[in-house]
């Protein structure tokens, strides 16, 4: 479980998430983010789930192994909450108290996508294992980088120098399904997420995330430069 006294904490960094398809770059555009975020003298932490810490860490080689895949889709969320629950605790939620910004490669927005809205697991499972995982720990900002499945499938295969992932080894249909399923969840929290066209080069999908970045979070930006 997330210890409880973390929650009672005061937030006071700010928590991004990068969100997508297989090949849509986000592991180049969270290292390209961290760079600019850092060169303006800011701490920042940059994560991934699965994974993150080393208990999740170990979870995500039993769930990209594909070993968890015969307990079916609610078994594989399940881990997943357990690994998100134990990287809050150990990663996420100390950052942010001490004023980090925190930036992940995938959250809770992809348990939604992958295993709620395409492996049809019920919403009200979906929604409460995030509400205990979860708690008072969801993004500031999310960025949904899009681009057609057909495409991010490509990509993936051209950067891949070993085996399939579990998920990436669906076929197009299932990561069409994704596309559409991080889409909606934009749609219905315009507040929280902003879609990124992920097609561009990474230099101008990475202008595109830093005007997005300065948008939504300038008054942080603001108030910590003036304790610098």
């Amino acid at each position: 479980m997330t210890d409880p006294s973390l929650h009672n904490q005061p937030r006071r960094g700010r928590f991004i998430t990068l969100e997508g398809g297989e090949g849509a770059g986000k592991s180049t555009q969270v290292k390209l983010l961290a760079e600019h975020i850092r060169s303006l003298g800011f701490e920042c932490v940059v994560t991934r789930e699965p994974g993150g810490s080393p208990v999740a860490e170990q979870l995500r080689e039993v769930i990209l192994s594909g070993a968890a895949a015969p307990l079916g889709p609610a078994a594989e969320a399940v881990l997943f909450s357990a690994a998100r629950i134990d990287h809050i605790t150990q990663t996420i939620a100390p950052a942010l108290q001490r004023g980090a910004f925190v930036i992940c490669d995938r959250f809770a927005d992809s348990t939604r996508a992958y295993q709620g809205a395409q492996g049809k697991v019920d919403q009200a499972l979906i929604s409460a294992l995030e509400k205990v995982a979860v708690g008072p720990y969801r993004p500031d900002l999310t960025l949904v980088l899009d681009l057609p499945a057909e495409t991010g499938l490509a990509r993936a295969h051209q950067r891949r120098t070993g085996a399939v992932d579990r998920f990436e080894a669906e076929g197009l249909a299932f990561h069409q399904g994704l596309r559409e399923a991080f889409l909606e969840i934009a749609r219905k929290e315009p507040h929280r997420c902003a879609v990124i066209d992920a097609s561009q080069s990474p230099d101008e999908v990475g202008s595109a995330i830093w005007d997005v970045v300065q948008e939504r979070l300038s008054s942080a930006l603001a108030r910590k430069a003036q304790t610098l």
